[in-house]
């Protein structure tokens, strides 16, 4: 019961802010959808790719790593060794996102016209670029405190995060109202810098102010030897992470495309494709809070499983694992299956949201599993494994977008979707049962 308190303790945390920061993008999206349009959130949503991008270059496997690094050093009570890697981490990911920020201001045009398709993003991209230094100082520190096991900061920034961005947006938006000028999908995403930025200080003023935080002045061969050290466990992720993202960028570009292919015009591919990522998706990822919740601390728990040798505790685990995940996304499933046309036209007033919702509701046991498995094969030095099956479950989605819906329309992507899906479960349980299997 010792060893699983932390875990549950930190799940119900992390559940907690998750539900609620995603019950308040609801009704953020909602607002979006109903004062902009949805071609104008489409907009909106076709510009994340390369703020993930750029986000995974500069801060995500830096997060990781630290996150990693610093587990370590506090087991071994090596606490200034610990904020020393912190220090190490802030400079390189905050030196980094600077000069991704300061290229992405540069060749905005470029990527709107290129990348994109469409000019009307450049302004968005230049807006967003100031986001990636509050951010990678956010992830560096999120990252040192869950490699601590301590989530009540992470938890909290990420509220204020969501209020933050929420409040910034609704009052210049009223501002603009009330003086009579007009205002459009660009305050979303100044609303998103400015959510960053409150967390971003948020975070330093925790870590700074607490009353054991002391600048330590060790050697430069130590700091030399610390610095190599996360280094070495960051490219891997980073290049990793690059990846995976540089293929969902793939995807989630030539979705419009594709549609204008089938026969959408511009104007229709961007609305429809901001009815899935802004609206039905989010609705299907919501109880997600809880499974990634539960993945962000199975990660350490597994490593320890595995430290011991424990099989029989590691099976056990894996059944709980796979009868929640799949039990949950079943319940879940069923529920947007039934009510999916009611929900899409309730939250959002389109139909259209609905369909895709009911389509999508088909995927939910096998996605809501996925991420558990991925945090268990992680756990066990998996990493190598649990990319390479991404890569594939990513391959069949962008198959599904080149292959599927210039022929199907968006049904041929959704079942490209839930395709993917269905090999990513199949992979996962698989490398997970031959690990069991060569472990007795």
């Amino acid at each position: 019961m010792t060893q699983k308190r932390p875990i549950l303790i930190g799940t119900f945390i992390l559940t907690a802010t998750g539900l609620l920061t995603r019950f308040i993008g609801f009704f953020f999206r909602m607002f979006l959808s109903h004062t902009f349009g949805e071609e104008q959130v489409g907009l909106y949503q076709l510009i994340f790719p390369i703020y993930g991008l750029c986000f995974s270059l500069s801060s995500a496997g830096i997060e990781t790593a630290l996150s990693r690094c610093v587990a370590q050093k506090i087991a071994q009570g090596k606490k200034k060794e610990a904020d020393s890697i912190l220090y190490q981490a802030l400079l390189i990911s905050l030196a980094l996102s600077l000069i991704l920020g300061l290229l992405i201001r540069k060749y905005a045009a470029f990527l709107s016209i290129y990348v994109l398709g469409d000019l009307r993003c450049e302004s968005l991209l230049s807006i967003l670029s100031y986001a990636l230094p509050f951010a990678s100082v956010h992830a560096c520190i999120i990252g040192y405190y869950l490699g601590q096991k301590q989530t009540k900061i992470p938890a909290i920034s990420q509220f204020m995060e969501q209020i933050a961005r929420v409040g910034a947006v609704y009052i210049i938006y009223q501002m603009f109202l009330n003086s009579h000028r007009e205002v459009s999908i660009w305050v979303a995403v100044l609303g998103l810098v400015v959510g960053e930025c409150i967390s971003s200080l948020f975070c330093l003023r925790c870590f700074f102010m607490h009353p054991h935080t002391k600048f330590s002045f060790l050697s430069l061969n130590k700091c030399r030897y610390l610095g190599q050290e996360l280094v070495s466990l960051a490219v891997p992720l980073t290049s990793s992470r690059v990846l995976m993202n540089l293929l969902q960028s793939v995807e989630t570009i030539s979705i419009p495309l594709c549609l204008q292919k089938y026969g959408y015009t511009n104007s229709e591919a961007l609305s429809t494709y901001g009815v899935l990522t802004g609206m039905a998706l989010p609705c299907i990822m919501f109880p997600t809070a809880l499974t990634n919740s539960v993945s962000t601390m199975l990660l350490p728990t597994v490593a320890e499983i595995q430290a011991e040798d424990n099989v029989k505790r590691l099976r056990g685990l894996i059944q709980k694992v796979i009868f929640f995940g799949f039990g949950l996304g079943t319940i879940c499933g069923f529920v947007f299956l039934i009510l999916g046309s009611f929900i899409g036209n309730l939250l959002f007033d389109s139909s259209l949201a609905g369909d895709f919702m009911r389509t999508l509701a088909w995927i939910c046991p096998f996605m809501y599993m996925n991420s558990t498995l991925i945090s268990i094969l992680n756990g066990l030095g998996k990493a190598s494994n649990s990319f390479f099956i991404n890569v594939c479950g990513l391959a069949i989605r962008i198959v599904g977008v080149w292959g599927g819906i210039p022929v199907f329309g968006m049904e041929g992507y959704l079942w490209g979707l839930l395709a993917s899906q269905l090999m990513v479960s199949v992979l996962c349980i698989g490398h997970l049962v031959l690990y069991v299997k060569n472990r007795k």
